[in-house]
């Protein structure tokens, strides 16, 4: 079986390429888990965050927006002492901004997943890249979202953090054509 590359030598990272990563997501805390995780990521390898996920669930109340909204400097000094997850005062700064801006969001357009989906037309956008050297780093469709998020008071969302989302929630289907999973989710998203 013909997997993307980078999803070789870890067992975590193969279940998660397998099962996860480019499916789309329609659960507005389960968006929120991944544009905190790909905040957090920025500047480390997603192999890092991937083995910190359960921590991230308990220390944000498993991605619920509005309990994260209501975070303090307390709560931020909490968790800037545990460990288990990346303990950069601006990124966890960051999750409770962007808590904030989801939940207006959602209040606005009746949810964050409509927001989203709204920047690839509401259906995935499949690529057909053949090399990893192919994929970029960013799209028009992640640099929209990312000023859009911007201008809303988001942060941790630039353009490259946009996109690695994008391919994670399964916006754009960036499996290589020679892939099994491209041709899954491929099937799954025609009309």
């Amino acid at each position: 079986m013909q997997r993307c590359s980078w999803a070789e030598g870890d067992p975590l990272m193969l279940v998660y390429h397998d099962r996860e990563w480019g499916v789309p997501v329609h659960d507005d805390r389960l968006l929120f888990e991944f544009l905190v995780l790909e905040g957090a990521q920025a500047g480390l390898s997603w192999m890092t965050i991937l083995r910190k996920r359960d921590a991230y669930r308990k220390a944000f109340k498993s991605f619920d927006a509005a309990r994260v909204a209501r975070f303090d400097d307390a709560t931020l000094t909490r968790l800037m002492g545990s460990p288990t997850i990346v303990r950069n005062r601006r990124k966890l700064e960051s999750t409770v901004r962007n808590a904030r801006v989801i939940q207006a969001i959602a209040g606005e357009l009746g949810s964050f997943d409509s927001y989203v989906w709204s920047f690839v037309g509401g259906r995935p956008r499949r690529n057909a890249w053949k090399t990893m050297s192919e994929i970029p780093a960013e799209t028009p469709e992640s640099r929209a979202l990312s000023k859009d998020l911007i201008a809303r008071g988001a942060n941790f969302v630039g353009p490259t953090i946009c996109y690695a989302f994008m391919q994670a929630t399964g916006l754009v289907n960036d499996h290589l054509v020679t892939c099994f999973r491209y041709r899954q989710l491929s099937a799954r998203t025609r009309a």
